[in-house]
C-alpha cells in the first residue's frame, strides 16, 4: 500500500492531484483540503476488485410498477401515476409553509394505518412539533408510524436497520450529513448528493424494496435547492404550487418514470391539512341556478392529462385616461392585447376608450389556446351587459384572421363537458368528427363574429 495526497473541494466534492486556490467544478474559494488516500499496487487483489454485476435478458426481468400502493388521496395517486410504487424514490420541494410536511405526514399516517411500517426523519422540526402537526391534522395516529429527529443520515441507516420500515420520509435532504464527508457542511453538494445516494440504495435494494419520499428546499428562483443532479437520481420530482395566503394548493409532477410527466393535483388546504378535489371542473366554476352574469363564460382547460372546465370573468369598464388598463390576472398582458385587437378588428366592438380586467376562478392560469374564444366571449358579455347561459362551453383558438382554429384533445374536452351536464359547446368548424352524445349540442362556426351572433342574437 502506498500513500498518496489529493486534494478535494469540500463544497462539491471535486477531487484533483494538485492545489488550486478556486475549485475548477463549483469555483467556490480556499475549499481545495488535502486528504491522503492509500493506493493499493496489487490491481488484480479480490478485495479491491470492483464487483461483477452479471446481465439478464430483459424479458426476464420482473417488473414491480405495476405493484403500486394507494391512498386515500386521489390527487396524489394522480399525480404519481396511480399510486406509489414500493422500490421509488421521490423528491417533493415547494416554497416555505406550501404544505409539504403537512401533505407527507397525511400520507405516512394513511399508509401506516394501512400496516405499512413507516419511518418519518426530520432535520429540521423536533419530535414534539411533529406530533403537534400530527395532533392538529390527523384524527387518529397510528402505531405505525416512526419519527425520530437527527440530521445524521448513518443514523437514519441504522433506524431502518432496526425499524425495518416499508417507507422512509426525509424532511428535508439538505439539513442530513454523512459522517463519511466530515469537510462538507449540511446542504453542500457533496453532502445532499452522497445522502441522496444512500436513500438510492435502501430503496432499490433487491431483497427489501422501499419507497422513499424526500423534502427539498426550494431557492428563491423556486428551483431545488442543490446540484440539478438530484433530480436526475430520483424516480419522482413533485412540486407544489400556490400562494401560502390562499387555500388552493395544485401539485405537479415535472418528472415521473412512473406515470405522465406534468400530471396535476389539486387540493385545499385546512386547518385539517391538504384535502383532495376530486372534482376540480366544480371548483373552478361559481355555481349559478338560474341567473346570468355578464361577463362569465366557461371554456376547458387541459391539466396534466385531464380536463377541466373553467370559469373565465372579465370586467369592462369606462377609461378616463390616454391609456386604458389591461389587467390580466391569469394570462400575460401581450396575450390579452392581442385578443382585445382580435376582438376590435374582427369581432366589431371598440375597446380604446375602455378598461379591460380578466381573471378565472381559483386563479388557474391561462396557458392553452383552447381558452382564447372563452376570454373573448367574457369581455363581450361584460360589454353588452348581457350574460352567457351557464350551459354553454366555448372551446376554440381564435387566429388573428378570425377564424376559430382546432385544439388538442378536443374529444376528451367535450367528454368533461358531456359529464358535467352543460347542453351547448362552440367549437371550430374544421374539427371533422362527429362527437356522439344525447345531452350535448355541439356547434360549429367558421369566425368569431359567427359566436358573437349566435350566442347574442
Amino acid at each position: 500500500m502506498k500513500k498518496g495526497i489529493i486534494y478535494k473541494c469540500s463544497e462539491c466534492g471535486y477531487e484533483m492531484a494538485g492545489y488550486m486556490g478556486k475549485c475548477p467544478e463549483c469555483n467556490a474559494w480556499g475549499t481545495m483540503n488535502e486528504k491522503v488516500v492509500l493506493k493499493n499496487d496489487n490491481k488484480t487483489d479480490s478485495k479491491t476488485a470492483s464487483k461483477i454485476i452479471v446481465s439478464k435478458r430483459l424479458q426476464d426481468v420482473i417488473s414491480t410498477n405495476s405493484d403500486r400502493i394507494v391512498t386515500n388521496l386521489k390527487e396524489f395517486n394522480r399525480v404519481m401515476g396511480g399510486g406509489i410504487v414500493k422500490d421509488s424514490v421521490s423528491i417533493l420541494a415547494a416554497r416555505p409553509g406550501a404544505g409539504k410536511s403537512t401533505l407527507l405526514l397525511q400520507v405516512s399516517n394513511q399508509l401506516a394505518m394501512m400496516g405499512y411500517k413507516v419511518l418519518y426523519a426530520s432535520g429540521e422540526e423536533s419530535e414534539s412539533q411533529i406530533k403537534s402537526r400530527a395532533d392538529r391534522i390527523l384524527k387518529e395516529i397510528s402505531p405505525n408510524l416512526w419519527v425520530v429527529s437527527d440530521n445524521s443520515m448513518d443514523n437514519i441507516i441504522k433506524n431502518t436497520e432496526v425499524i425495518d420500515p416499508d417507507f422512509i420520509i426525509i424532511d428535508s435532504i439538505q439539513t442530513f450529513t454523512l459522517n463519511a464527508f466530515p469537510g462538507s457542511r449540511a446542504g453542500s453538494p457533496t453532502q445532499t448528493m452522497e445522502c441522496a445516494y444512500e436513500l438510492v440504495k435502501i430503496a432499490k435494494n433487491p431483497e427489501r424494496p422501499r419507497a422513499v419520499f424526500i423534502i427539498g428546499q426550494m431557492t428563491k428562483e423556486d428551483e431545488i435547492a442543490g446540484v440539478r443532479s438530484l433530480e436526475h437520481l430520483v424516480d419522482t420530482v413533485l412540486i407544489i404550487e400556490g400562494d401560502s395566503s390562499e387555500e388552493l394548493r395544485s401539485l405537479l409532477a415535472t418528472k415521473n418514470r412512473y406515470g405522465s410527466t406534468g400530471e396535476l393535483g389539486f387540493f385545499n388546504m385546512s386547518e385539517e391539512g391538504m384535502q383532495s378535489i376530486d372534482n376540480p371542473s366544480e371548483y373552478f366554476m361559481t355555481k349559478r341556478e338560474n341567473s346570468n352574469v355578464s361577463g362569465s363564460s366557461l371554456t376547458v382547460v387541459r391539466e396534466g392529462t385531464r380536463p377541466i372546465i373553467l370559469e373565465i370573468e372579465s370586467l369592462v369598464s369606462a377609461s378616463f385616461t390616454p391609456y386604458p388598463s389591461r389587467i390580466g390576472e391569469s394570462m400575460k398582458r401581450e396575450q390579452l392585447n392581442t385578443l382585445i385587437s382580435i376582438l376590435e378588428q374582427r369581432g366589431g366592438i371598440n375597446l380604446f376608450d375602455k378598461n379591460v380586467v380578466i381573471k378565472t376562478t381559483g386563479g388557474i392560469r391561462l396557458k392553452e389556446q383552447s381558452s382564447n374564444l372563452a376570454v373573448i366571449m367574457s369581455i363581450v358579455s361584460s360589454v353588452y351587459q348581457r350574460g352567457i347561459p351557464n350551459d354553454f362551453v366555448f372551446i376554440s383558438d381564435v387566429g388573428l384572421t378570425g377564424e376559430l382554429k382546432k385544439v388538442p384533445s378536443l374529444e376528451s374536452r367535450l367528454r368533461e363537458v358531456d359529464r358535467m351536464g352543460f347542453k351547448r359547446a362552440y367549437i371550430s368548424a374544421g374539427y371533422e368528427k362527429e362527437f356522439k352524445t344525447d345531452n350535448l349540442e355541439i356547434v360549429k362556426l367558421k369566425v368569431l363574429k359567427d359566436v358573437i351572433s349566435h350566442v347574442f342574437n
